[in-house]
């Protein structure tokens, strides 16, 4: 293997199979960090990441770490890099506060020909991000930790081309582990595995009362008296003048009106009955829940909402009628069991 040496930067490999050696030699020592030895792989790639940023092989290895999945520069090595390109201007760091109960990492980044870029991290920022007293390095120590936390941003958001995209090993340190995958749970028995059936809630069952029956019972024996002619006969809706105005309520009288006890003014216009229908029971089933009003109230004003609409209400489909017709009950009965 042929290496080729530079001026303060060391061995560098020119072709694939001599990085490959070098990789496995480098892999093979104990004085790179633990976590590249035996993995001429993991080597190789920090190796090219370390090029891409201007980073010699063997400072590529110190300063570049995959943390939680991702892959990081320490804070140190982030601002060598930063100061050794030709864009940087300067880079200053400070606290404010200090003695106080927050005090604020300050990290200012100028770039040359724009204007700096200005970041802070505060104990405050710390703790809304649930670092400030966190085992490790925020514990031991805490002004090292924000003043990287600044200085990450701030490198980041004046340098990104500088860094290639890479964060500070100080802040991946603080992200979860995406790396690994959460543990599941082993089944004792293979058919654990299979999906239980879901049980559905039975539904209570709705008592109608004999009244309703006997309701019923009178609308089906009507709808069958007209079956008899319904071939020659069809029953043709009223037709009403759009011009028409009702001068009482100073509104179109076209469409079906719903009122309430008490106004005169109906309480909304719809075009069909089935919309009608629909927001006559809205309003009952409002009626019904309205937990301010005593319950002997609520059944007051639902009978009296039944009595000034039984006009519409009789001219409803038969089969949504006798479904009116168990909710009004259903709710009466309701409301005189919470008396």
């Amino acid at each position: 293997m042929q290496l080729q040496t530079t001026n303060q930067r060391g061995f560098a490999p020119t072709t694939m199979g001599e990085a490959m050696q070098f990789s496995e030699m480098l892999a093979s020592s104990s004085m790179v960090p633990k976590a590249y030895q035996g993995k001429p792989n993991d080597v190789l790639v920090c190796v090219q990441w370390g090029y891409e940023m201007g980073l010699a092989p063997m400072q590529a290895l110190q300063n570049i770490a995959v943390i939680n999945g991702k892959p990081s520069v320490y804070g140190d090595a982030m601002m060598a890099l930063v100061q050794s390109s030709p864009v940087c201007e300067d880079i200053e760091e400070y606290f404010e506060g200090e003695g106080t109960t927050n005090p604020v990492a300050v990290c200012v980044a100028k770039r040359k020909g724009r204007k700096p870029v200005v970041t802070k991290f505060s104990v405050e920022d710390a703790k809304r991000a649930g670092l400030w007293g966190k085992g490790g390095p925020w514990t031991a120590y805490p002004k090292r930790m924000l003043q990287m936390r600044a200085r990450g941003f701030a490198l980041r958001d004046a340098f990104p081309d500088v860094l290639k995209g890479m964060i500070t090993a100080e802040e991946a340190q603080d992200y979860p582990d995406e790396a690994k995958p959460l543990p599941v749970a082993k089944p004792a028995n293979p058919l654990d595995l299979v999906a239980k059936p879901v049980e559905l809630p039975m539904a209570e069952p709705v008592v109608i009362e004999p009244e309703i029956v006997n309701a019923v019972d009178e609308v089906l024996q009507t709808v069958n008296d007209q079956i008899t002619d319904a071939v020659t006969q069809v029953e043709a809706p009223a037709v009403i003048d759009e011009d028409d105005t009702d001068v009482d309520f100073g509104i179109s009288t076209v469409g079906y009106a719903l009122m309430v006890p008490g106004k005169d003014l109906p309480h909304s216009v719809h075009n069909t009955l089935d919309e009608w229908a629909d927001a006559y029971e809205e309003l009952a089933e409002k009626t019904a829940k309205a937990g301010k009003r005593p319950a002997r109230e609520r059944m007051t004003i639902l009978k009296e909402l039944k009595g000034c609409n039984q006009g519409t209400l009789d001219r409803i489909d038969t089969m949504k009628r006798v479904r009116h017709t168990a909710n009004y009950q259903r709710r009466i009965n309701a409301l005189g069991a919470a008396q």
